[in-house]
């Protein structure tokens, strides 16, 4: 849809000038109106919402479940059950959608995919429903522009199963920008974490800008990667796999893979580097500005060793197990070495119990349905009974009017005559 492309012009609302974010897909974000010209003038007239049920609370009480809230919020609703949304334009072109939440100018504006969560401005702006199964649907964005250009693709899951919360959290996150599954089961917790990310998977990113540069070329590499703290991964784009818990920990990280870093700003002067394990490590890799390290574990069989008691550290090469010499010098022969471990394949998802979810859903729909319709039977008879009570008192009302009339009829015919009065 043409409207689509235009929408991809459009640019996130105000931002603190101090924290510039990276640019591009033309990231421009106007504010919303221009999302109703671009609509607009292309949409045909479509019924408003139905008429909200009697007698019940009037305000934006909608059958099937539905509350509607705000200028055109769930405008062409048609079949879409359990569908709340509030605020401008929220949920704005979602008709058969159901179970949807929008609330914030905008949220879910071109929505038709279920079970879909944004609170926020703009969020979850692009979300719409592709032509893949499960696509562009249980997502939970919370923040202004958190997911603004997610879309479920051809791919099967693509844009779904994601949970952004923080300002532009996962705002690039697009499975329409694949042919094959991707966007799916990341989880963004602050301002900008996985800003950039496309179609990255599986990704876990905790602190603001997190992993913010995750598969930004949109590869599909930068896989199953997490990130912890402030900044942490920031410089990441093919890398999968990274595991990294510290405030600026692993900034060279780029394509590498497989590396575990623990502590703030670990790896800072490395490489790009894969299959590397560094904990507290400020520089260089050997502890360097560590003053103690403490591995639980690892005790007794004390050896003299130039005079000094020490536990000589031993590691099994066949499984990574550490332990201690029990005496020195233990013979044996020498395992044979190991290859380095190779880059996975992006994680593929699990399948998930979405008949049976969604014939249980089906199920308590027909409930309320039914419920639904019974006080729906119910308020039909009881209007009926006012409406005839109404005529009747109106069939009195009319009659008593009648016997006014003639009454005042009668009083005109015996009106005494006017007498003529002389003055002497």
């Amino acid at each position: 849809m043409d409207s689509l492309t235009q929408l991809k012009t459009l640019v996130s609302c105000g931002r603190e000038p101090a924290r510039p974010l990276p640019l591009r897909r033309g990231f421009l974000l106007i504010p919303l109106v221009l999302v109703s010209f671009a609509l607009l003038p292309q949409m045909q007239a479509l019924p408003a919402l139905p008429t909200p049920i009697p007698n019940a609370n009037p305000d934006g009480c909608y059958p099937n479940f539905t509350t509607a809230e705000g200028c055109n919020a769930l405008r062409f609703l048609t079949t879409g059950a359990g569908n709340t949304g509030l605020g401008w334009y929220s949920l704005y072109l979602d008709t058969s959608g159901a179970y949807n939440v929008g609330v914030g100018a905008g949220a879910l504006i071109l929505n038709n995919a279920d079970s879909n969560t944004a609170v926020g401005t703009v969020a979850l702006l692009l979300n719409t429903a592709g032509t893949g199964l499960t696509t562009g649907t249980q997502n939970v964005a919370v923040g202004t522009d958190a997911m603004v250009f997610n879309a479920g693709g051809a791919g099967d899951f693509s844009g779904s199963f994601n949970n952004a919360v923080g300002a532009f959290a996962l705002f690039n996150n697009d499975g329409n920008a694949s042919s094959v599954a991707g966007g799916y089961s990341n989880n963004a917790l602050g301002n900008s974490a996985l800003f950039e990310n496309i179609i990255g998977v599986a990704n876990t990113a905790l602190g603001d800008e997190a992993l913010v540069n995750n598969d930004s070329d949109g590869a599909g590499l930068a896989n199953g990667n997490t990130a912890v703290g402030f900044v942490t991964l920031f410089n990441n784009v093919d890398g999968s796999d990274n595991t990294a818990v510290g405030d600026g920990t692993g900034q060279n990280v780029i394509a590498g893979f497989n590396n575990t870093y623990v502590g703030d700003f670990v790896g800072f002067t490395a490489s790009d580097e894969s299959s590397t394990i560094r904990i507290g490590d400020f520089s260089n890799g050997n502890g360097a500005g560590s003053l103690e390290c403490y591995i639980g574990g690892i005790f007794n069989n004390f050896q003299p060793v130039d005079g000094v008691n020490i536990v000589q550290v031993t590691i099994d090469l066949l499984d990574d197990h550490l332990g201690w010499d029990f005496g020195p010098n233990q013979g044996g022969s020498m395992p044979a070495p190991r290859s380095a471990p190779q880059r996975r394949s992006a994680p593929q998802p699990r399948l998930r119990p979405q008949l049976q979810h969604q014939a249980m859903l089906n199920d308590k729909v027909e409930k309320l349905q039914a419920t639904v319709a019974q006080q729906q039977k119910q308020i039909d008879t009881l209007t009926a009974q006012l409406k005839e009570q109404a005529e009747t008192f109106t069939a009195q009302l009319k009659e008593q009017a009648t016997q006014i009339q003639k009454v005042g009829a009668q009083l005109e015919t015996v009106k005494p005559a006017p007498r003529v009065v002389e003055n002497r």
